[in-house]
């Protein structure tokens, strides 16, 4: 009888300091040292530029080469957030949000005056704040007239060019834009081309609309870009941006003529279902980039959140064959 209470006292024992060995094992002290992150981790960052405060997410080695991502509408650098991880573990990333959107600021459109060649200035404020002097773009959407812009005012800067359904071409303009035209003609004459521009259910659809793979979307995503569109002042903010866009059209030309005269390395991952900057779009880049690289994919609008895995492989091969060209070049 002793002896199983001993063996009994023993165990208990046994269990007690297992359990406090676990306790201090696990349990932070002030001693402990910190777990290091990764540098595939993502921090969030407020700047002022010309008054206006601008939020801006930063990953990746900032000794490495530097991709910055330029967003679309009416979301922000959060359309990012699963791919900047993807790409931070060989690149240093910096992904804005224009003024008006996301995270940044939005003055009312008589204080601060919404045009792509203003959002253009302020992103190039940005990076030079940053201390960023060479960048290879990501462009989607709003993300294409805003970078086309830093492309021509410092055609030096730009390593390469990765556009996903970041229009530069009439070919790419789909059946809504017509009306968006009419509009451009007469903004007070068609508040509906605003009102539906706006709307909840147009809203959902620029995700939705061209998926085979709805089941691959976050309903968050529209939910928290209508919940912004919302907001009060930006009905102001978004119809002068849309009435600016005609701006865009017309520096098509202009904007072709760079690209044939610079040839920058250029990625096309175009979502081919895309109702808004169809396929054609995508294709046309060939048309004065030979040799730009073309991957037209089973996607709609965001095909980035339905093909995360597949376009940062593409961007990740594409980056290492032209740093390897750039390399053999050298030698």
């Amino acid at each position: 009888m002793a002896g199983r209470l001993h063996i009994r006292l023993k165990n208990r024992l046994f269990t007690v300091a297992a359990a406090a060995a676990l306790l201090v094992a696990f349990a932070p002290t002030a001693w402990a040292a910190p777990l290091v992150s990764s540098s595939s981790t993502t921090t969030y960052h407020r700047v002022e530029i010309d008054g206006v405060g601008i939020f801006y997410r930063e990953a990746g080695p900032k000794d490495a080469p530097t991709i910055v991502l330029l967003h679309g509408f009416p979301t922000s650098s959060r359309q990012y957030e699963a791919l900047i991880p993807l790409l931070a573990t060989r690149y240093h990333i910096i992904a804005p949000d224009y003024p008006g959107f996301g995270q940044s600021d939005a003055p009312a459109p008589s204080a601060f005056p919404y045009t792509f060649d203003h959002l253009a200035r302020v992103m190039n404020d940005l990076l030079v704040r940053l201390r960023i002097e060479r960048y290879s773009l990501y462009v989607h959407d709003y993300g294409a007239p805003v970078g086309f812009r830093l492309m021509l005012a410092h055609p030096a800067r730009l390593d390469a060019l990765i556009t996903q359904n970041g229009n530069a071409y009439r070919e790419g303009l789909g059946r809504k834009w017509p009306g968006i035209t009419e509009y451009w003609a007469d903004p007070d004459g068609h508040p509906e081309v605003l009102d539906a521009f706006l709307s909840f259910d147009t809203t959902m659809q620029r995700h939705t609309a061209g998926t085979s793979h709805p089941e691959r979307y976050n309903p968050q995503a529209w939910l928290d870009e209508f919940a912004h569109l919302s907001k009060p002042g930006q009905r102001a903010i978004q119809s002068a941006l849309l009435y600016d866009y005609r701006t865009n059209v017309a520096a098509y030309p202009q904007w072709q003529a760079w690209l044939r005269e610079h040839q920058p390395p250029t990625l096309v991952v175009w979502g081919a279902n895309d109702p808004s900057f169809i396929a054609a779009g995508g294709a046309a880049f060939r048309q004065d980039v030979p040799d730009a690289e073309i991957h037209l994919l089973d996607a709609g609008h965001f095909a980035l959140d339905e093909k995360t895995d597949e376009i940062a492989r593409l961007i990740l091969d594409f980056m290492a064959r032209r740093s390897a060209t750039k390399r053999d070049g050298a030698h």
